[in-house]
């Protein structure tokens, strides 16, 4: 593994690069945390895993909320595209990417700025719309300890969680409405956009109503997809061994 390779000087932002024994292709893996928390280093087990199946795994740490808000975040992950598509590495043609949860979010953005195939695990995705429609939920921030010390798989398994799911996603934007509206990716599908897989489970923390927008802006355009609902509260990682085989293969057929 090659850690803390530097892709911003100015920012100071790294990324670690796992090599396959043979390239097949290449994944851009980038961890969930609400946009304001989280690190590469949580996505070292998965990354290792995707090596085995002859992917080179770069996963990037990115710029954080509150001090960062949307865009910032989005464009480190579309530096890092450029960077990887730029690179010594035989992989032209061949990037893809996979995130959960706000990690989710980012991967949908890669697939539908640079129309590559991406995975979204409970990807974060019906904001601005789920804000205007949800008045009465406060929002409130999850305060559940040791968030660093737990693998991504055991994080917000409890179902919903739409005060906490408000806070993140106002924080995101410094509670600023419009700017809200300007994150919202479905605003990005287009005819260039990138096949999408988009996992989510029936009763998680990310409303399902994402998912279906998403799918339907995306056949509008004739952008391919494919939805896999998993019964139960699980988020993000935590249906990883549900999702993977079927993710990888997708990313696969969609090079």
């Amino acid at each position: 593994m090659i850690k803390d390779y530097v892709y911003d000087e100015k920012n100071q932002l790294t990324l670690d690069i796992y090599e396959p024994n043979k390239i097949e292709a290449a994944i851009i893996l980038i961890h969930g945390g609400g946009w304001f928390r989280g690190d590469k280093s949580k996505e070292t087990a998965l990354a290792e895993r995707l090596t085995t199946d002859g992917f080179l795994v770069v996963a990037p740490n990115y710029r954080l909320a509150p001090d960062h808000l949307f865009p910032a975040a989005m464009d480190d992950l579309l530096k890092v595209y450029d960077w990887l598509a730029a690179s010594d590495y035989p992989v032209k043609g061949k990037i893809t990417a996979l995130g959960s949860s706000s990690g989710g979010n980012l991967s949908i953005e890669l697939a539908l700025q640079k129309g590559i195939p991406a995975a979204s695990w409970s990807g974060i995705i019906d904001l601005y719309d789920w804000v205007q429609q949800h008045p009465e939920v406060v929002p409130a921030m999850n305060q559940k300890p040791d968030f660093d010390k737990q693998a991504s798989g055991k994080i917000d398994q409890d179902g919903a969680n739409d005060a906490f799911y408000k806070w993140f996603i106002l924080n995101y934007v410094g509670q600023d409405m419009e700017r809200l509206k300007q994150a919202d990716p479905l605003a990005r599908v287009s005819n260039n956009s990138g096949p999408l897989f988009i996992a989510n489970s029936l009763n998680e923390l990310v409303p399902l109503s994402g998912v279906y927008k998403l799918q339907a802006a995306l056949a509008e355009k004739g952008i391919p997809s494919e939805n896999k609902l998993i019964k139960g509260t699980v988020h993000g990682e935590g249906y990883a061994e549900i999702a993977y085989q079927a993710t990888v293969q997708f990313l696969k057929a969609t090079i």
